[in-house]
């Protein structure tokens, strides 16, 4: 398998939006694991509730911020060319709390609801589509200019540093900065300047031997992560997830989640694309907020944690 096809977008993609991982490598006898690094025991549950997409619309900041201050939902990610990323910048001031990290986001995949680079379009003009708009999907990002990518991220970054948000991880939007093993290197390489980690989890790593020189030695990587995908009706989406956590094995996992109420905001923004549309939010939301959640971590002694609980092992 050629480098390019290891690290193609379209089949991280799939991973993303198809696959409940399996469970994490065994790891090497009195090699302590990413749990026991915490200071937790080797057969802790420990789970990040992660709110993707905050900044895109009033709606996800409202549902997002309403579930991050209630404890339900962990951490969160925020999207900083968005319309929304200000109100979002100002209640993560108000709030330094929080959990938050940079959504690095290079597309816009919405029908009628499209932004921007954070540079100037000029600077950046392989990451637009022919309306001047971000790309709508991440196939351009196999032929984009990665010089272009690194300064739009760093731009990203250093926005919401200057607006006072003070990350505590990285990710990425629709897998973009999977689309190359350069991209890849750029976010992990970016991660260790900021000196913050970055979403990667174990099984991807495993996927290239390369990845391994790529990561260094003190890479922090977590066990697995799952994502609801298209396809789950309606009336299963509980019994999707409590499956998720009474299975849930020991280690670090995360689930991505991705929240707003269902308002005729995002009905609009989210026409004619149901899968991560308005209703699917709003399904999420209350999912993460209801009181079966909370009784099945409890029941099966799992432990909400952050990813700033995870940073403080890089400045060890």
């Amino acid at each position: 398998m050629s480098t390019t096809q290891l690290f193609s977008l379209t089949s991280l993609f799939f991973l993303l939006t198809g696959l409940l991982l399996t469970p994490p490598e065994i790891h090497a006898q009195n090699t302590p694991n990413l749990a026991e690094r915490l200071g937790y025991g080797p057969d802790a549950k420990l789970l990040i509730v992660h709110a993707d997409d905050i900044g895109m619309s009033h709606s996800v900041n409202e549902a997002s911020f309403d579930a991050l201050l209630s404890g339900a939902v962990s951490s969160g990610s925020v999207m900083v060319p968005c319309p929304w990323f200000p109100d979002a910048a100002e209640r993560a001031r108000q709030h330094p709390e929080l959990d938050l990290g940079i959504h690095v986001t290079l597309t816009a995949e919405w029908k009628n609801y499209r932004w921007d680079s954070v540079l100037p379009r000029s600077e950046v003009p392989t990451l637009h589509d022919s309306l001047g708009f971000l790309h709508a999907t991440g196939e351009p990002f196999a032929r984009v200019d990665p010089g272009e990518v690194e300064r739009e991220v760093r731009a990203q970054i250093d926005r919401a540093i200057e607006l006072g948000i003070k990350p505590t991880h990285l990710d990425t939007h629709m897998g973009t900065l999977f689309a190359s093993q350069e991209l890849i290197e750029l976010y992990i390489r970016l991660g260790k300047e900021y000196n913050v980690p970055v979403f990667l989890p174990r099984q991807w790593a495993a996927m290239a031997p390369q990845m391994a020189s790529i990561l260094g030695e003190d890479a922090i990587l977590i066990d697995q992560y799952f994502i609801l995908y298209d396809g789950i009706p309606a009336e299963e989406w509980p019994s999707f997830y409590s499956n998720i956590i009474e299975k849930l094995p020991p280690g670090v996992s995360q689930i991505i989640v991705h929240l707003a109420y269902d308002t005729p905001e995002m009905q609009a923004i989210t026409v004619d694309h149901d899968d991560f549309g308005s209703a699917w939010r709003q399904r999420d939301y209350d999912f993460f907020t209801s009181d079966t959640f909370r009784e099945l971590l409890e029941k099966h002694d799992v432990k909400l944690i952050t990813w700033r609980e995870i940073g403080k092992l890089l400045k060890k």
